[in-house]
């Protein structure tokens, strides 16, 4: 779904946050990115873009330039216009965490590809008109500093992208990946928790004759920590060298 989504930025001033804004759409797996009516002439050939794009040229490359912010929404079946300012009248309002999941939704509704979404975003030093907010369907914003919720466009890209990022792959998708510890099994944890008792009792910790609750609470806690196989061979280990070190401590003083 990630492909069915777009981000506009209507008349950019600065090329070096359309680069940023490239880079930061790389970096959360989205790769359309629309200008409409940016301020400098190719924009995104600006050295200054190139620059902060960082290695996100492809993404630069292949942004679709607009002369109007309605040819931009043209394709779109659901818009968020990105705003800090409140609106006496416009579409209905959320943050933009509510916001990724609305998209997910709408795009998840229509997996045959015929929907589109967008998050559209202002200049630099104004933000989005009353006119441009009205062509989109709804608004968002981001729950920033009261006191200080001015953000760089790029910073703002990122938040959105990263909040639809998450929203539209899931946190299982988005877990680190790499090898799986492999869980104990029962009769290894059993067998931990004989020789924990030996251990315990070698050193005088834990008194047979009078055990009180010692070894159920060792119980409980080994299952809340859930251990791995190589968790139990390791306190196994720290068993064998108590029982050891007690052994030699009784021998020496016999």
């Amino acid at each position: 779904m990630l492909s069915r989504v777009s981000f506009i930025m209507v008349e950019p001033s600065h090329p070096g946050n359309v680069g940023s804004a490239a880079r930061a759409l790389k970096t959360m797996g989205f790769s359309r990115l629309v200008l409409v009516n940016p301020r400098v002439a190719d924009a995104v050939n600006h050295p200054d873009a190139q620059a902060l794009a960082s290695g996100a040229t492809d993404v630069l490359a292949s942004a679709q330039v607009c002369a109007t912010l309605e040819e931009a929404l043209a394709p779109v079946t659901l818009a968020f216009a990105m705003t800090a300012r409140q609106r006496d009248l416009g579409p209905p309002a959320c943050d933009m965490r509510r916001a990724a999941e609305h998209i997910r939704d709408h795009l998840a509704a229509h997996a045959d590809g015929g929907a589109h979404a967008a998050v559209v975003l202002g200049t630099e030093r104004s933000g989005l008109t009353n006119e441009q907010v009205a062509l989109c369907h709804r608004i968002c914003h981001i729950p920033a500093n009261p006191e200080y919720s001015s953000l760089n466009v790029a910073q703002a890209l990122q938040l959105a992208a990263y909040e639809l990022r998450y929203a539209l792959l899931g946190a299982q998708q988005l877990a680190v990946p790499g090898p799986r510890a492999e869980p104990a099994p029962g009769e290894a944890v059993e067998a931990l928790l004989a020789h924990w008792e030996e251990a315990l009792i070698a050193v005088g910790y834990l008194d047979p004759r009078h055990p009180k609750k010692l070894m159920p609470r060792m119980r409980y806690l080994f299952a809340r920590a859930g251990l791995t196989r190589e968790e139990t061979d390791l306190l196994r280990g720290v068993c064998t060298a108590m029982i050891a070190q007690s052994r030699k401590i009784s021998h020496g003083s016999s």
